[in-house]
């Protein structure tokens, strides 16, 4: 099965990938960590396209995204999760990454990309956590 966890930065993807990857025995790839199986970006983007249409049927693949021009190399089938949060909380969680303060250009870059996942299309929708555990239960994760 090929999942996709995507959504903004700190909303809690990476935290639900690593559950979902032991539950699963799944590889999980992060953003372009796809770009490790070419020696050029291009033979890379094939590769991870050929190993994402694999796991539609095979083997566990879970891609962690967090910019939006990435959804365009999903291939039907995947199973997509939308991961979000308030921008409170993602402006929090962000400042605990940098140390406890959050400078005014970051807030303002976060501020502007809030949202920008919400309009794509999705099987599941957690935000916040809340479903998480669901999420488990329906892929009969334990």
């Amino acid at each position: 099965m090929l999942i996709v966890l995507f959504g903004e930065s700190c909303t809690g993807k990476s935290t639900l990938a690593k559950r979902l990857g032991e539950a699963l025995s799944a590889k999980v790839y992060t953003g372009k960590d796809y770009q490790r199986l070419a020696k050029n970006e291009a033979e890379a983007k094939r590769a991870f396209i050929t190993l994402m249409e694999a796991a539609r049927t095979g083997e566990h693949l879970i891609w962690v995204v967090s910019e939006p021009e990435q959804m365009a190399l999903l291939p039907r089938g995947a199973f997509r999760v939308l991961v979000t949060a308030s921008l409170p909380t993602i402006k929090e969680r962000f400042a605990k990454r940098m140390g406890g303060t959050l400078p005014p250009p970051v807030a303002a870059m976060l501020e502007r990309k809030h949202g920008c996942f919400d309009e794509a299309p999705r099987d599941v929708h957690i935000h916040e956590g809340e479903g998480a555990d669901d999420l488990l239960a329906a892929l009969k994760i334990q």
